[in-house]
């Protein structure tokens, strides 16, 4: 497995389109729940133990070779917000064309056909692992990752936190990360019926309150 590989898909600055997208963050800011970088590092672990856990463990499966198709559906049931769920599916067209330049794959090429609006983006993350030679804990990690470092970088621009701040909450935050990859791979093992489906109800709720904003400086 090649190390470089894995620092590429999980690079900030992968064309992928996260950087338009908060992780809920913005809605949080406007709503008073984070307001220094002590509410920034709650809000990312209530995000890393819920829906980060349940996207790296579909990242992990699609990295195993499950069924692409049957773990979009899993995807879609476990994402009952629909502003949430199309904005998997946008990121998920912005990461499979990333995906595709840079590391062509029969298996991406099938979900593109498959699901020209869109597949989930941690499906398309974990095919793309896949296709670079990663495995499914690799997949998991860059999960786990995006999961928090997406609002720890919308809160620098929101809120003008200093960046050191938000660094330092991301890094004391990486065992956590680590624990949270395991365990979704491991889950993965088990099949799509076995993949874990922890809920955060106020993520669901703030995404469907920003995604009627007329003005806001994140997609989501």
């Amino acid at each position: 497995m090649s190390r470089a590989a894995l620092l590429v898909l999980a690079d900030g600055r992968f064309p992928a389109g996260g950087h338009a997208h908060s992780g809920g963050a913005e809605a949080a800011v406007r709503a008073g729940r984070i307001r220094d970088a002590r509410d920034l590092a709650a809000f990312c672990r209530g995000r890393l133990h819920t829906t980060g856990l349940t996207a790296a463990a579909l990242a992990a499966a699609a990295a195993l070779g499950l069924d692409p198709l049957g773990l979009d559906e899993a995807a879609d049931a476990r994402t009952p917000s629909p502003a949430l769920r199309a904005t998997a599916r946008k990121l998920g067209r912005q990461m499979m064309r990333a995906a595709r330049a840079t590391w062509p794959s029969p298996d991406l090429d099938a979900l593109a056909a498959a699901r020209p609006r869109g597949a989930h983006q941690p499906v398309v993350l974990g095919l793309a692992a896949r296709a670079a030679g990663l495995g499914p804990q690799d997949a998991a990690h860059c999960v786990a990752y995006e999961t928090v470092s997406s609002p720890a970088t919308a809160v620098v621009r929101l809120l003008s936190l200093d960046p050191f701040d938000a660094t330092a909450v991301l890094a004391r935050l990486a065992p956590e990360m680590d624990e949270v990859a395991r365990q979704a791979a491991e889950m993965a093992r088990g099949g799509i019926e076995e993949l874990p489906a922890p809920s955060a109800p106020l993520l669901d709720i703030m995404a469907e309150a920003h995604a009627a904003w007329p003005v806001r400086l994140f997609a989501s």
